[in-house]
């Protein structure tokens, strides 16, 4: 395992790690996250087998809203949504229009997605197909690493890369929106209020 400064050369060399079955640490807007590509099932379930947890959706962050719908079907209110407060921390709850295996979705019909806000994830996302795996950088049920120092003592030689991009300056996640019911629900609060959610769509 290698800890690289974020820069072009090692975004582009953390990102053919993903493209190849492996499992990257990178910052993000908010903590960090662990990812790989999620049609990659090995690297999923080997993500799920880090975090000590098998029984949770692993989210997703997109590079643009192209690459949004190629793996999950907006509506009306996931456009207004997106529109206020995509790119940034709100992951939305949609049916699916791709099937990839149990260790991303855990047998749902729903993906949990984003587009990131931050420059090195946008530009890794990018480089890695449009959309990776991008769940918190934690054992399941611990703090979330808001460094690549902490991820390397959180994960250490598990991992095949920790991109460095500094410090968070957010320290908990994303504000998870199920928009895959009648009525949209907070599954978490996160960076985006109910208040600011409110302000886009009554009926929350």
């Amino acid at each position: 395992m290698s800890v690289l400064e974020a820069n072009e050369k090692s975004i582009k060399i953390t990102s053919e790690i993903i493209l190849a079955g492996g499992v990257v640490v990178y910052p993000t807007e908010t903590v960090y996250g662990l990812g790989c590509d999620p049609a990659i099932d090995y690297a999923a379930k080997r993500i799920c087998d880090l975090k000590g947890r098998d029984n949770k959706p692993l989210p997703l962050i997109a590079s643009d809203i192209e690459s949004v719908k190629k793996v999950v079907k907006m509506n009306p209110t996931a456009n207004l949504l997106a529109e206020k407060f995509w790119p940034g921390p709100l992951m939305l709850i949609l049916p699916s229009r791709v099937v990839y295996s149990k260790w991303i979705n855990q047998g749902t019909n729903t993906l949990g997605i984003r587009i990131t806000s931050h420059p090195v994830a946008k530009h890794l996302t990018e480089l890695s197909g449009g959309v990776i795996v991008s769940t918190s950088a934690n054992l399941s049920g611990l703090e979330s690493a808001i460094s690549a120092q902490q991820a390397s003592q959180i994960f250490g030689k598990k991992v095949d890369m920790v991109l460095d991009g500094g410090v968070s300056k957010v320290t908990h996640s994303s504000t998870v929106l199920d928009l895959s019911q009648e009525k949209p629900q907070i599954l978490r609060a996160g960076p985006i209020s109910r208040s600011q959610i409110s302000e886009v769509i009554k009926n929350l």
